[in-house]
Protein backbone atom coordinates (compact mmCIF):
# COMPACT_ATOMS: atom_id res chain seq x y z
CA UNK A 1 0.00 0.00 0.00
CA UNK A 2 1.16 3.59 -0.53
CA UNK A 3 2.69 5.04 2.43
CA UNK A 4 1.10 8.23 1.50
CA UNK A 5 -2.40 6.59 1.87
CA UNK A 6 -2.05 6.19 6.18
CA UNK A 7 -2.03 10.05 7.00
CA UNK A 8 -4.97 9.80 4.64
CA UNK A 9 -6.76 7.06 6.68
CA UNK A 10 -5.44 8.95 9.62
CA UNK A 11 -7.85 12.37 9.05
CA UNK A 12 -10.66 10.30 8.21
CA UNK A 13 -11.57 10.33 12.36
CA UNK A 14 -11.00 13.90 12.28
CA UNK A 15 -12.90 14.70 9.76
CA UNK A 16 -15.84 13.12 10.76
CA UNK A 17 -15.36 14.31 14.53
CA UNK A 18 -15.72 18.14 12.82
CA UNK A 19 -18.66 17.42 10.42
CA UNK A 20 -20.97 15.33 13.23
CA UNK A 21 -19.44 16.44 16.48
CA UNK A 22 -18.44 20.13 15.96
CA UNK A 23 -14.77 18.51 17.37
CA UNK A 24 -11.39 19.59 15.77
CA UNK A 25 -7.74 18.96 17.20
CA UNK A 26 -6.28 21.90 18.90
CA UNK A 27 -2.78 23.63 18.67
CA UNK A 28 -1.45 21.21 21.35
CA UNK A 29 -2.29 18.24 20.06
CA UNK A 30 -1.15 19.17 16.78
CA UNK A 31 2.47 19.90 18.13
CA UNK A 32 2.44 16.70 20.22
CA UNK A 33 1.20 14.26 17.61
CA UNK A 34 5.10 16.06 15.73
CA UNK A 35 7.25 14.30 18.36
CA UNK A 36 6.65 10.75 16.57
CA UNK A 37 7.15 12.28 13.50
CA UNK A 38 10.67 13.56 14.82
CA UNK A 39 11.61 10.60 16.73
CA UNK A 40 10.88 8.43 13.64
CA UNK A 41 14.24 10.06 12.49
CA UNK A 42 16.30 8.30 14.26
CA UNK A 43 15.18 5.23 12.78
CA UNK A 44 17.63 5.84 9.86
CA UNK A 45 20.49 5.02 12.44
CA UNK A 46 19.06 1.91 14.32
CA UNK A 47 15.72 0.64 13.42
CA UNK A 48 15.76 -2.54 14.87
CA UNK A 49 16.50 -1.29 18.39
CA UNK A 50 14.25 1.75 18.05
CA UNK A 51 10.82 0.38 16.12
CA UNK A 52 9.33 -0.63 19.52
CA UNK A 53 9.70 2.40 21.50
CA UNK A 54 8.19 4.38 18.95
CA UNK A 55 4.94 2.05 18.35
CA UNK A 56 4.97 2.46 22.17
CA UNK A 57 5.29 6.19 21.89
CA UNK A 58 3.00 6.06 19.20
CA UNK A 59 0.39 4.08 21.16
CA UNK A 60 1.01 6.33 24.29
CA UNK A 61 -0.08 9.69 22.08
CA UNK A 62 -3.23 7.77 20.88
CA UNK A 63 -4.38 6.84 24.26
CA UNK A 64 -3.59 10.47 25.65
CA UNK A 65 -5.43 12.20 22.70
CA UNK A 66 -8.56 9.69 22.96
CA UNK A 67 -8.84 9.86 27.03
CA UNK A 68 -8.82 13.35 26.46
CA UNK A 69 -11.41 13.38 23.80
CA UNK A 70 -13.76 11.18 26.08
CA UNK A 71 -13.80 15.06 28.36
CA UNK A 72 -14.91 17.30 25.68
CA UNK A 73 -18.32 18.51 26.88
CA UNK A 74 -21.75 17.65 25.53
CA UNK A 75 -24.35 20.37 23.91
CA UNK A 76 -25.94 19.55 27.07
CA UNK A 77 -23.54 20.92 29.35
CA UNK A 78 -24.55 24.63 28.40
CA UNK A 79 -27.55 26.77 28.24
CA UNK A 80 -27.44 30.37 27.14
CA UNK A 81 -29.54 33.64 28.06
CA UNK A 82 -29.55 36.73 26.71
CA UNK A 83 -30.58 40.16 27.83
CA UNK A 84 -30.60 43.03 25.73
CA UNK A 85 -32.91 45.50 25.43
CA UNK A 86 -35.23 46.17 22.15
CA UNK A 87 -34.73 49.80 21.63
CA UNK A 88 -31.26 50.96 20.87
CA UNK A 89 -30.18 55.09 19.90
CA UNK A 90 -27.97 55.35 16.64
CA UNK A 91 -24.16 56.04 18.10
CA UNK A 92 -25.29 55.76 21.76
CA UNK A 93 -24.11 52.71 23.94
CA UNK A 94 -26.32 50.04 24.34
CA UNK A 95 -26.19 47.35 27.11
CA UNK A 96 -26.23 43.49 26.62
CA UNK A 97 -25.97 40.50 29.38
CA UNK A 98 -25.14 37.07 28.09
CA UNK A 99 -25.81 34.51 31.13
CA UNK A 100 -23.60 31.03 30.29
CA UNK A 101 -25.32 28.18 32.82
CA UNK A 102 -22.66 25.22 32.89
CA UNK A 103 -24.76 22.08 34.15
CA UNK A 104 -22.06 19.80 34.40
CA UNK A 105 -19.85 18.50 37.32
CA UNK A 106 -16.74 19.83 36.19
CA UNK A 107 -15.33 23.41 35.02
CA UNK A 108 -14.63 24.38 31.64
CA UNK A 109 -12.81 26.94 29.94
CA UNK A 110 -14.85 28.38 27.31
CA UNK A 111 -14.56 31.09 24.43
CA UNK A 112 -17.94 33.07 23.80
CA UNK A 113 -18.80 35.17 21.07
CA UNK A 114 -22.29 36.92 20.32
CA UNK A 115 -23.76 36.55 16.86
CA UNK A 116 -23.62 40.65 16.57
CA UNK A 117 -23.51 42.14 13.55
CA UNK A 118 -20.77 44.56 12.47
CA UNK A 119 -22.68 47.70 12.33
CA UNK A 120 -23.91 47.00 16.07
CA UNK A 121 -19.83 47.39 17.12
CA UNK A 122 -19.66 44.91 19.95
CA UNK A 123 -16.99 45.88 22.61
CA UNK A 124 -15.48 43.36 23.84
CA UNK A 125 -16.04 40.92 20.43
CA UNK A 126 -15.22 37.81 22.32
CA UNK A 127 -15.20 36.28 25.97
CA UNK A 128 -12.58 34.03 27.32
CA UNK A 129 -13.58 32.38 30.39
CA UNK A 130 -13.88 29.60 32.64
CA UNK A 131 -17.12 28.33 34.51
CA UNK A 132 -16.93 26.37 37.65
CA UNK A 133 -18.91 23.21 37.34
CA UNK A 134 -22.73 23.71 38.51
CA UNK A 135 -22.89 27.00 38.33
CA UNK A 136 -23.62 30.29 36.44
CA UNK A 137 -21.20 33.47 34.11
CA UNK A 138 -22.44 36.65 33.53
CA UNK A 139 -20.43 38.43 30.62
CA UNK A 140 -21.33 42.05 29.78
CA UNK A 141 -20.42 44.05 26.61
CA UNK A 142 -21.58 47.46 25.09
CA UNK A 143 -22.84 47.65 21.33
CA UNK A 144 -22.60 51.42 19.47
CA UNK A 145 -24.99 51.08 16.39
CA UNK A 146 -23.00 53.12 13.61
CA UNK A 147 -26.23 52.47 11.31
CA UNK A 148 -30.37 53.13 12.16
CA UNK A 149 -32.81 49.64 11.00
CA UNK A 150 -33.73 46.32 12.36
CA UNK A 151 -31.22 43.85 12.97
CA UNK A 152 -31.87 40.15 14.70
CA UNK A 153 -29.22 38.49 17.09
CA UNK A 154 -30.16 34.78 16.06
CA UNK A 155 -27.09 32.46 18.05
CA UNK A 156 -24.66 32.36 20.19
CA UNK A 157 -21.15 30.45 19.81
CA UNK A 158 -19.62 28.54 22.06
CA UNK A 159 -15.97 27.50 22.40
CA UNK A 160 -15.20 24.67 24.98
CA UNK A 161 -11.97 22.97 25.77
CA UNK A 162 -11.33 19.46 26.99
CA UNK A 163 -9.44 18.64 30.81
CA UNK A 164 -6.32 19.20 28.92
CA UNK A 165 -6.92 21.39 26.17
CA UNK A 166 -6.48 18.89 23.04
CA UNK A 167 -9.16 19.12 21.75
CA UNK A 168 -11.81 22.10 21.64
CA UNK A 169 -15.53 22.09 20.91
CA UNK A 170 -17.55 24.46 18.81
CA UNK A 171 -21.67 24.65 20.11
CA UNK A 172 -23.95 26.63 18.98
CA UNK A 173 -26.68 27.78 20.84
CA UNK A 174 -30.37 29.13 19.50
CA UNK A 175 -30.85 32.52 21.88
CA UNK A 176 -33.04 35.21 19.57
CA UNK A 177 -33.49 39.00 19.91
CA UNK A 178 -34.45 41.83 17.90
CA UNK A 179 -32.62 45.15 18.39
CA UNK A 180 -33.89 48.71 16.54
CA UNK A 181 -31.73 51.08 16.23
CA UNK A 182 -33.26 54.69 16.25
CA UNK A 183 -32.34 58.42 15.27
CA UNK A 184 -30.37 60.06 18.05
CA UNK A 185 -32.98 62.28 19.02
CA UNK A 186 -30.83 64.09 21.11
CA UNK A 187 -31.85 67.31 19.01
CA UNK A 188 -35.41 67.03 19.98
CA UNK A 189 -34.22 67.12 23.90
CA UNK A 190 -31.73 70.67 22.68
CA UNK A 191 -34.84 71.94 21.15
CA UNK A 192 -37.56 71.36 23.91
CA UNK A 193 -35.15 73.03 26.61
CA UNK A 194 -34.29 76.01 24.41
CA UNK A 195 -38.40 76.54 23.68
CA UNK A 196 -38.36 76.71 27.29
CA UNK A 197 -36.14 79.51 27.82
CA UNK A 198 -36.72 81.50 24.52
CA UNK A 199 -33.37 80.65 22.93
CA UNK A 200 -33.97 79.27 20.09
CA UNK A 201 -32.25 81.17 18.05
CA UNK A 202 -29.19 78.88 18.91
CA UNK A 203 -30.84 75.90 16.52
CA UNK A 204 -30.97 78.47 13.64
CA UNK A 205 -34.82 78.71 14.39
CA UNK A 206 -35.91 82.48 14.32
CA UNK A 207 -39.18 83.95 15.70
CA UNK A 208 -41.75 84.81 13.43
CA UNK A 209 -44.15 87.20 14.00
CA UNK A 210 -47.62 86.42 13.74
CA UNK A 211 -50.32 87.78 11.89
CA UNK A 212 -53.52 89.15 13.55
CA UNK A 213 -54.53 88.10 16.61
CA UNK A 214 -54.64 84.02 16.37
CA UNK A 215 -53.04 83.12 20.17
CA UNK A 216 -54.79 81.37 22.72
CA UNK A 217 -53.28 80.70 26.55
CA UNK A 218 -51.63 77.36 26.62
CA UNK A 219 -50.58 77.21 30.19
CA UNK A 220 -48.57 78.90 32.56
CA UNK A 221 -45.18 78.14 33.90
CA UNK A 222 -42.02 79.86 36.20
CA UNK A 223 -40.85 83.13 34.76
CA UNK A 224 -37.19 83.13 32.93
CA UNK A 225 -35.04 86.36 32.06
CA UNK A 226 -36.17 86.26 28.43
CA UNK A 227 -39.86 86.30 28.66
CA UNK A 228 -41.61 89.24 27.87
CA UNK A 229 -42.75 91.11 30.87
CA UNK A 230 -45.48 91.97 29.62
CA UNK A 231 -47.09 88.21 29.72
CA UNK A 232 -46.54 87.92 33.86
CA UNK A 233 -49.49 86.53 35.38
CA UNK A 234 -49.75 89.09 38.29
CA UNK A 235 -52.57 87.24 40.36
CA UNK A 236 -50.73 84.29 40.24
CA UNK A 237 -47.31 85.29 41.39
CA UNK A 238 -49.32 87.04 44.12
CA UNK A 239 -50.52 83.84 45.27
CA UNK A 240 -47.47 81.11 44.56
CA UNK A 241 -45.07 84.47 45.70
CA UNK A 242 -42.98 83.23 42.44
CA UNK A 243 -42.57 85.15 39.21
CA UNK A 244 -45.21 82.89 36.86
CA UNK A 245 -46.12 84.32 32.93
CA UNK A 246 -48.51 82.89 30.10
CA UNK A 247 -47.43 80.50 27.45
CA UNK A 248 -49.58 80.91 24.27
CA UNK A 249 -49.98 79.24 21.52
CA UNK A 250 -51.62 79.21 17.93
CA UNK A 251 -55.55 78.33 17.84
CA UNK A 252 -55.51 76.80 14.20
CA UNK A 253 -54.69 73.36 14.34
CA UNK A 254 -53.22 72.18 10.48
CA UNK A 255 -52.12 69.30 9.07
CA UNK A 256 -48.38 68.67 7.69
CA UNK A 257 -48.15 65.68 5.49
CA UNK A 258 -44.30 64.33 4.43
CA UNK A 259 -43.17 62.47 1.25
CA UNK A 260 -40.03 61.25 2.02
CA UNK A 261 -38.00 60.26 -1.27
CA UNK A 262 -35.86 56.90 -0.57
CA UNK A 263 -34.86 56.27 -4.08
CA UNK A 264 -32.01 56.61 -6.21
CA UNK A 265 -31.85 60.49 -5.77
CA UNK A 266 -30.90 60.22 -2.05
CA UNK A 267 -27.91 57.56 -1.78
CA UNK A 268 -25.92 60.37 -2.36
CA UNK A 269 -23.58 61.57 0.99
CA UNK A 270 -23.19 64.65 3.12
CA UNK A 271 -20.50 64.58 6.09
CA UNK A 272 -20.27 60.56 5.91
CA UNK A 273 -24.30 60.62 6.10
CA UNK A 274 -26.83 59.91 3.25
CA UNK A 275 -29.42 62.29 2.07
CA UNK A 276 -31.52 60.56 3.26
CA UNK A 277 -30.83 60.09 7.16
CA UNK A 278 -30.31 64.26 6.89
CA UNK A 279 -33.92 64.82 5.43
CA UNK A 280 -35.20 62.31 7.95
CA UNK A 281 -33.97 64.14 10.86
CA UNK A 282 -35.11 67.14 9.37
CA UNK A 283 -38.59 65.43 9.22
CA UNK A 284 -38.27 63.89 12.78
CA UNK A 285 -37.43 67.48 14.24
CA UNK A 286 -40.25 69.41 12.51
CA UNK A 287 -42.82 67.06 13.52
CA UNK A 288 -42.02 67.56 16.86
CA UNK A 289 -41.93 71.44 16.74
CA UNK A 290 -45.45 70.84 14.84
CA UNK A 291 -47.32 67.89 17.01
CA UNK A 292 -46.32 70.75 20.33
CA UNK A 293 -47.80 73.26 17.97
CA UNK A 294 -50.65 70.83 18.28
CA UNK A 295 -50.56 70.46 14.60
CA UNK A 296 -51.42 66.94 12.66
CA UNK A 297 -48.65 65.26 11.08
CA UNK A 298 -48.16 62.10 8.76
CA UNK A 299 -45.44 60.71 6.81
CA UNK A 300 -45.34 58.63 3.22
CA UNK A 301 -42.09 57.17 2.63
CA UNK A 302 -41.36 55.48 -1.07
CA UNK A 303 -39.26 54.92 -3.75
CA UNK A 304 -40.44 52.73 -6.70
CA UNK A 305 -43.50 51.58 -4.02
CA UNK A 306 -44.71 52.85 -1.25
CA UNK A 307 -42.75 52.02 2.16
CA UNK A 308 -45.11 53.14 4.40
CA UNK A 309 -47.60 55.36 5.66
CA UNK A 310 -48.71 57.11 8.99
CA UNK A 311 -51.95 59.29 8.94
CA UNK A 312 -52.08 62.68 9.80
CA UNK A 313 -52.71 62.47 13.61
CA UNK A 314 -51.93 65.16 16.60
CA UNK A 315 -50.44 64.56 19.88
CA UNK A 316 -47.35 63.78 21.35
CA UNK A 317 -47.52 59.75 20.94
CA UNK A 318 -47.47 60.47 16.84
CA UNK A 319 -43.23 60.57 17.62
CA UNK A 320 -43.86 57.09 18.40
CA UNK A 321 -45.63 56.13 14.83
CA UNK A 322 -43.40 58.21 12.86
CA UNK A 323 -40.05 56.89 14.00
CA UNK A 324 -41.44 53.19 13.83
CA UNK A 325 -41.89 54.12 10.25
CA UNK A 326 -38.74 55.65 9.55
CA UNK A 327 -36.27 54.12 11.63
CA UNK A 328 -35.46 51.10 9.05
CA UNK A 329 -36.24 53.07 5.80
CA UNK A 330 -32.63 52.96 3.38
CA UNK A 331 -32.24 54.85 0.44
CA UNK A 332 -32.55 52.39 -3.05
CA UNK A 333 -30.87 52.55 -6.43
CA UNK A 334 -34.02 52.55 -7.85
CA UNK A 335 -36.04 55.24 -9.96
CA UNK A 336 -38.83 56.96 -7.78
CA UNK A 337 -42.21 56.88 -8.66
CA UNK A 338 -43.43 60.32 -7.95
CA UNK A 339 -46.88 59.04 -9.76
CA UNK A 340 -47.38 56.32 -7.00
CA UNK A 341 -46.68 58.70 -4.26
CA UNK A 342 -49.34 61.71 -5.03
CA UNK A 343 -51.99 59.24 -6.22
CA UNK A 344 -51.61 57.95 -2.88
CA UNK A 345 -51.24 61.00 -1.34
CA UNK A 346 -54.65 62.28 -3.17
CA UNK A 347 -56.59 59.24 -2.05
CA UNK A 348 -55.43 59.17 1.64
CA UNK A 349 -55.33 62.73 2.83
CA UNK A 350 -58.50 64.45 1.54
CA UNK A 351 -57.97 67.47 3.87
CA UNK A 352 -55.90 70.57 3.53
CA UNK A 353 -52.30 70.50 4.38
CA UNK A 354 -48.63 71.54 4.29
CA UNK A 355 -47.24 69.24 1.86
CA UNK A 356 -43.20 68.67 2.21
CA UNK A 357 -41.52 67.03 -0.62
CA UNK A 358 -37.60 65.64 0.92
CA UNK A 359 -35.67 64.75 -2.85
CA UNK A 360 -33.04 65.93 -5.05
CA UNK A 361 -33.07 66.99 -8.63
CA UNK A 362 -30.36 65.83 -10.81
CA UNK A 363 -31.70 65.57 -14.43
CA UNK A 364 -34.69 67.23 -16.35
CA UNK A 365 -36.45 64.04 -15.95
CA UNK A 366 -36.74 63.98 -12.13
CA UNK A 367 -37.33 67.66 -12.08
CA UNK A 368 -40.27 67.50 -14.38
CA UNK A 369 -41.99 65.33 -12.56
CA UNK A 370 -41.31 66.73 -9.62
CA UNK A 371 -42.80 69.91 -11.10
CA UNK A 372 -45.63 68.57 -12.54
CA UNK A 373 -46.91 66.69 -9.10
CA UNK A 374 -45.98 69.37 -7.01
CA UNK A 375 -47.84 72.37 -8.93
CA UNK A 376 -50.75 70.41 -9.53
CA UNK A 377 -51.12 70.39 -5.71
CA UNK A 378 -51.66 74.35 -5.66
CA UNK A 379 -54.90 75.34 -4.43
CA UNK A 380 -56.05 72.27 -3.02
CA UNK A 381 -52.65 71.54 -0.74
CA UNK A 382 -49.83 74.15 0.23
CA UNK A 383 -46.91 72.50 -1.50
CA UNK A 384 -43.29 72.54 -0.39
CA UNK A 385 -40.50 71.38 -1.87
CA UNK A 386 -36.92 70.62 -0.19
CA UNK A 387 -34.12 70.03 -2.52
CA UNK A 388 -30.54 69.09 -1.08
CA UNK A 389 -27.90 70.58 -2.73
CA UNK A 390 -24.45 68.89 -3.76
CA UNK A 391 -21.27 70.93 -2.08
CA UNK A 392 -19.26 69.09 -4.57
CA UNK A 393 -20.56 71.70 -7.19
CA UNK A 394 -20.57 74.42 -5.04
CA UNK A 395 -17.06 73.57 -4.04
CA UNK A 396 -16.29 73.81 -8.10
CA UNK A 397 -17.80 77.17 -9.11
CA UNK A 398 -16.53 78.46 -5.87
CA UNK A 399 -12.81 77.60 -7.13
CA UNK A 400 -10.35 80.64 -7.19
CA UNK A 401 -8.90 81.07 -10.41
CA UNK A 402 -9.44 77.54 -11.69
CA UNK A 403 -7.63 76.32 -14.82
CA UNK A 404 -7.11 73.43 -16.95
CA UNK A 405 -9.49 70.70 -16.48
CA UNK A 406 -10.61 72.66 -12.83
CA UNK A 407 -11.83 75.56 -15.51
CA UNK A 408 -13.73 73.08 -17.43
CA UNK A 409 -15.64 71.41 -14.01
CA UNK A 410 -16.80 74.95 -12.93
CA UNK A 411 -18.18 75.59 -15.93
CA UNK A 412 -20.17 72.61 -16.07
CA UNK A 413 -21.16 72.55 -12.32
CA UNK A 414 -22.23 76.64 -12.94
CA UNK A 415 -24.76 75.29 -15.91
CA UNK A 416 -25.84 72.28 -13.30
CA UNK A 417 -26.80 75.32 -10.69
CA UNK A 418 -28.29 77.66 -13.22
CA UNK A 419 -30.44 74.88 -14.66
CA UNK A 420 -31.20 74.24 -11.19
CA UNK A 421 -32.06 77.66 -10.13
CA UNK A 422 -34.08 78.05 -12.96
CA UNK A 423 -36.52 75.19 -11.74
CA UNK A 424 -36.81 76.17 -8.11
CA UNK A 425 -37.84 79.92 -9.61
CA UNK A 426 -40.19 77.90 -12.06
CA UNK A 427 -41.86 76.20 -8.74
CA UNK A 428 -42.41 79.48 -6.87
CA UNK A 429 -43.97 81.34 -9.64
CA UNK A 430 -46.77 78.69 -9.61
CA UNK A 431 -47.53 78.54 -6.16
CA UNK A 432 -44.70 75.86 -4.78
CA UNK A 433 -42.85 77.21 -1.27
CA UNK A 434 -39.28 75.91 -2.30
CA UNK A 435 -36.22 75.26 -0.45
CA UNK A 436 -32.49 74.81 -1.38
CA UNK A 437 -30.54 73.92 0.90
CA UNK A 438 -27.25 72.61 2.21
CA UNK A 439 -27.95 68.59 4.03
CA UNK A 440 -26.62 70.26 7.13
CA UNK A 441 -28.54 73.58 7.24
CA UNK A 442 -31.99 71.67 6.42
CA UNK A 443 -33.56 71.28 9.66
CA UNK A 444 -33.24 74.80 11.22
CA UNK A 445 -34.52 76.01 7.15
CA UNK A 446 -37.45 73.87 7.43
CA UNK A 447 -38.22 74.81 10.67
CA UNK A 448 -38.19 78.16 10.06
CA UNK A 449 -40.24 77.64 6.63
CA UNK A 450 -43.13 76.02 8.86
CA UNK A 451 -43.07 78.83 11.08
CA UNK A 452 -43.46 81.45 8.40
CA UNK A 453 -46.53 79.54 6.82
CA UNK A 454 -48.38 79.01 9.81
CA UNK A 455 -47.43 82.91 10.69
CA UNK A 456 -48.72 84.02 7.81
CA UNK A 457 -51.70 81.70 7.49
CA UNK A 458 -51.21 80.23 4.33
CA UNK A 459 -52.78 76.98 5.20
Amino acid sequence: MNPIVYPLLALVPLVLLARWAGVYPDRRLMWLAALPVVASLALVFDREALWWPLMALDGALIFIAVADLLTVPRRNAFSVERVVGRIASLEKTHEATLSINNAARRAFRLWVRDDVDEQLAADPAEFEIRIDGRSRGALHYAMRPSRRGAFQLAEVYLRASSRFGLWQRMLTYACENAIHVYPDMKQLGEYAVLARTNRLSLMGVRRTRKIGQDNEFERLRDYTLDDNYKHIDWRTTARRGKLTVKDFQASQSQRIIFLVDCGRMMTNESSGVSLLDHALNAVLMLSYVALRQGDAVGMIAFSDEIHSFVPARSGMNQMNQLLHASFDRFPRLVESRYDQAFVYLNAHCRKRALVVLASNIIDEVNAHQIERYLTNLSGKHLPLAVLLRDHRLFSAVEAYQPHGRALYRAAAAAEILTWRRAVLSNLQQQGVLALDVFPEQMTARLVNQYLEAKARHLL
